[in-house]
């Protein structure tokens, strides 16, 4: 798989265990799962932190194993999903902070040509989300002085 705005065709990655049932060792029901991860995403943390927090703090290895869900699917039963999907949000964030980086250095031709790919990548997933209908199909990035509640 080639990547969209670099040379590499890189496809390696660590793999999902096989055995689709929860290890013995792993101590924590459904109940239990599910108020840690409500109580996660309340102060603020996104999907994949909450995951990266049950697997380096609480020693959980894979959260659809245990409850038969994944977490932003916890996430929504729960009423705590957000309004737009993660990686459009962290792509929104970085291109923010490029566009306060020109603000301040203005002949900065490399990061304004970084600001124009990080767009497009805005621009393509968003109109994919849009197609999944996981975005209004009014939505539209575009205004510069989008503000995300954690500046």
């Amino acid at each position: 798989m080639a990547k969209m705005h670099n040379k590499g065709k890189g496809k390696s990655s660590s793999l999902i265990p096989f055995r689709r049932s929860p290890p013995s060792w792993v101590k924590g029901s459904f109940e239990d799962l599910n108020s840690i991860i409500c109580k996660l995403a309340k102060k603020g943390l996104v999907a994949s932190q909450i995951g990266i927090y049950l697997r380096d703090c609480k020693g959980i290895p894979q959260i659809k194993n245990i409850t038969g869900k994944k977490i932003l699917r916890l996430l929504k039963l729960n009423g705590l999903s957000p309004e737009i999907p993660e990686d459009l949000f962290f792509l929104i964030k970085k291109a923010i902070n490029v566009r306060k980086h020109l603000e301040r250095n203005k002949k900065d031709k490399d990061s304004k040509f970084r600001l124009i790919l990080v767009e497009s990548k805005i621009h393509r997933i968003a109109r994919y989300y849009k197609k999944n209908k996981q975005l209004p199909k009014n939505w539209q990035y575009g205004n510069p002085d989008i503000s995300l509640g954690n500046n």
